[in-house]
Parts: structure tokens; sequence; C-alpha cells
């Protein structure tokens, strides 16, 4: 879920981005982009918007030597965090490139698989970047990306969001509910067609958010998001307040191991025409 449009981290931002954001959500949901996108030894592989780098660390374990690998990402912040954890005993280097997906520095042409997970829905251009993952496919090459689903089909943001509302301001809880802005299968759909692809296929795909603590994942979360400042600027008092909120809406979602609350996102797959 790459930040752009006011997601932009800094300082600790891309840490607890990795820890509360990728690790327990985008990193479980990585292997099901790769099997859309068929994703295979010696392919050349862009990821967009790959913000620590989850699906691209997964792209360079099943592409192997043979195959090359590169990351995209605006936010300089969450490429260090990238390197760092690609520098952890990968056999296959990948490459880092820091740029805006509207205007992709890579040359026409130049890979057999683009993948974007839970990026697209925070582009400010949407349809000029996914123009620049066709223009950067071979002909014949294959697009995979994730989007969430409105955020009514997702309790845990729902619920933090409502929290947020209730008790800080409706602009902090229209931060929470930006990233499922996106929503709608069709819009998405027309948008992929816009931009030259074809075969296009939405699959509704769902996975598990789990963590042993609600309260230091919700902490974490929103130590990622824009309103992390605003969040730890409150008095103990309100904070207490919101999670306890938070808490109470997500009653149903709640073990003996902590949160288990549904994550929906649709995952659309297409292809550039074999003749270029």
């Amino acid at each position: 879920m790459q930040p752009q449009s006011g997601w932009q981290l800094s300082g600790s931002g891309p840490e607890a981005y990795e820890l509360y954001l990728a690790d327990p959500i985008l990193t479980q949901c990585a292997p099901g982009l790769i099997k859309a996108a068929v994703v295979g030894v010696g392919d050349r592989v862009l990821d967009v918007a790959c913000g620590t780098g989850a699906v691209t660390r997964l792209a360079a374990q099943t592409v192997g030597t043979t195959g090359r690998v590169m990351g995209v990402d605006v936010n300089p912040g969450m490429l260090a965090m990238a390197r760092q954890l690609a520098d952890q005993g990968l056999a296959t280097k990948i490459e880092w490139l820091q740029s805006d997906a509207a205007g992709l520095a890579v040359p026409d042409a130049n890979f057999d698989v683009a993948l974007c997970q839970q990026g697209l829905q925070f582009f400010p251009d949407k349809l000029a970047a996914l123009r620049e993952m066709h223009r950067v496919l071979a002909p014949g090459g294959r697009l995979a990306c994730s989007v969430l689903r409105d955020i009514r089909f997702n309790p845990y943001q729902q619920a933090i969001a409502d929290a947020l509302g209730r008790l800080v301001s409706p602009e902090a809880a229209a931060v929470i509910h930006s990233p499922f802005a996106f929503g709608d299968a069709e819009t998405l759909r027309a948008l992929v067609i816009a931009a030259g692809f074809h075969t296009v296929h939405i699959r509704l795909e769902m996975t598990v958010i789990r963590h042993h603590s609600l309260e230091e994942l919700v902490v974490g979360y929103l130590a990622a998001t824009p309103v992390a400042s605003a969040f730890a600027a409150l008095d103990d008092k309100v904070r207490s307040a919101i999670l306890n909120d938070i808490r109470m809406s997500l009653h149903d979602y709640l073990d003996d191991d902590g949160l288990a609350a549904p994550l929906n996102f649709h995952v659309v797959t297409a292809r550039r025409n074999g003749n270029g």
C-alpha cells in the first residue's frame, strides 16, 4: 500500500509501515499477486510503488538468478528500508529506482511483468501510471495489480476511521478512508482498458489481518499514516478512548490470539498486445 498524495512517510514512518502494514498484511498478500501474474524463472519484473519491498523480494526469489527485478518507488525512505531488507540473503540482486509512477524512468518494452500491490489507489494520475506500466512491458507482457475494496468490506480500518471521526476529526477519519476510495471493480476495469491493456480479469480476494495485540497494531498502523503526528499529540485519555472504541467495534474479530479481521481487495490482471 505505497503512499502517495499525502502518504509520503519520513522519519520513522517507513519502519512503522514495514512492521505494522507490510509485515502483517502486505507480505501475506504478495504470493497471490506473484501467482496472478504467472511470474516465472527468468522473467523481467517491475514492481511499481514497491514500498518496503514485500512483493519485490518475493519476485526476486521467483525469477532466480536468470531473471531481473526492479523495485520503483517515489519515496526515498521506503526505498532505503527496502534495500536494507533485501540485503538479507537474496541471491538475485534487485535494482532500485526512485521514480514517480506516472513518469517511469525506464525504457520501453523492458519488462515481462509489471506488478503493483496496493499502490494504484494512491496515484494522483492513475491512468498515466497504468499507461506507463503498459509502455514498459514487452509485447505480450503481463500486468497484476491489487487494490483495496471499499472500506465497508474492511472492518479493521473501518473501526479506526470511525473512532478517529468521533474522537479526533473528520479530516483524520478521511485519511484512513483514502486508501479505499478506488474500490469499485468496474471503475478499475475501465481504467485498465483505457490504459491499453486487454484480457482484463478481476478477482475478489480476501485475507486475514492477524496480530497478537490489537492496541499495538493500531498504534503502529497509525504511526505509518499521515495522522501519525496528530495521534501522537493527543493526551493519554483521548488515545485510550480511541483504542477502547476500536476494541469495542472489533469485538467480533477478537479471539484468544488477538485480532483476526478480514481484508478484502481486488486483483486485476491484464496483458499488453502481443504485437506491441
